[in-house]
């Protein structure tokens, strides 16, 4: 392990996410990482290793040591919307189902975490089978709705559901006919009602997939790379989900019906979250229309 720029290596699926985004502020960011990583290293008297490979698609994030010796992880993540409270979140949570954070800086538009290290860290998604993977998801959701959410903190879900409705609207009619008519407009429905009629508000992960959940040590699985906002519950297990796909291909009420009877979540609600979600993601992947369809014949 080493800090500094010296044999500096970037991650596969960073460098490919940079890349494609073809944004001159995005390559500038990844050209100041061996710097920025050599800066944060000597700032908290850390080691540092080569990054975890392939990585994530915003993030550089490594293994590393402080003085004491003690195993972290550091990550530097590109400050994107969706994620800029995940120090706060994981602050709130206080290692209640998540990795714990034990520093955290914002420097030249770069968020840096140092983070606890999972052991042995394999991911849930790589461990058991998805229909065993719904109850560990469902437990962690269960326990991070537990923490205490402070609305002067995090943005609440709307702020979430309007994004998408904008960002729907205007690729919509870059490319129109894409989507039928009617689930577009039952779509901007749900994403206007479902966040202000929720029964409760919880701090949320909303990025909760077997992806994002690795063995550990201190207990039996960990979430990292939360995305915290204030809302309904009932929307938290939609990636888990859209990431089970041939299921939610064969069949999308009966999944729906499993995740919320483990949850204790009204079905329906789940089912209009889920629609929403497959009607905005059906335009990168065309195959959720019919599950869309699928779920609005409910």
């Amino acid at each position: 392990m080493m800090a500094g720029v010296t044999g500096f290596v970037l991650p596969e699926n960073l460098v490919d996410s940079v890349r494609s985004d073809r944004s001159p502020q995005r390559d500038a960011w990844l050209a100041g990482l061996p710097r920025l990583v050599d800066e944060v290293a000597g700032r908290w008297s850390l080691t540092v290793g080569p990054p975890f490979q392939p990585g994530g698609r915003s993030a550089w994030v490594a293994p590393a040591r402080d003085r004491d010796g003690r195993d972290l992880v550091l990550k530097l993540a590109w400050r994107h919307d969706e994620a800029r409270d995940e120090a706060a979140g994981l602050r709130a949570w206080d290692g209640g189902g998540v990795v714990r954070l034990y520093a955290d800086a914002t420097i030249a538009g770069t968020s840096v975490l140092l983070l606890e290290r999972c052991r042995p860290g394999i991911a849930l998604g790589e461990t058991l089978p998805e229909v065993e993977q719904d109850r560990v998801v469902a437990g962690l959701l269960k326990q991070l709705w537990q923490a205490p959410a402070d609305p002067g903190t995090f943005r609440p879900l709307q702020v979430m559901a309007d994004s998408w409705a904008a960002e729907f609207q205007q690729r919509l009619a870059d490319t129109p006919g894409r989507v039928d008519p009617g689930l577009a407009r039952a779509a901007f429905e749900r994403w206007r009602t479902l966040p202000a009629t929720a029964d409760r508000q919880v701090l949320l992960a909303t990025d909760l997939h077997a992806g994002n959940i690795l063995a550990a040590d201190r207990e039996p699985w960990l979430v990292i790379d939360p995305k915290p906002y204030l809302g309904d519950p009932t929307y938290d297990p939609v990636q888990h989900l859209l990431n089970c796909e041939q299921r939610l291909t064969a069949d999308p009420v009966g999944l729906t019906c499993r995740m919320a009877g483990l949850l204790d979540l009204d079905p329906d609600r789940l089912r209009q979250w889920l629609f929403a979600r497959c009607v905005q993601e059906s335009l990168d992947e065309p195959g959720l229309l019919e599950v869309a369809a699928e779920l609005a014949a409910r």
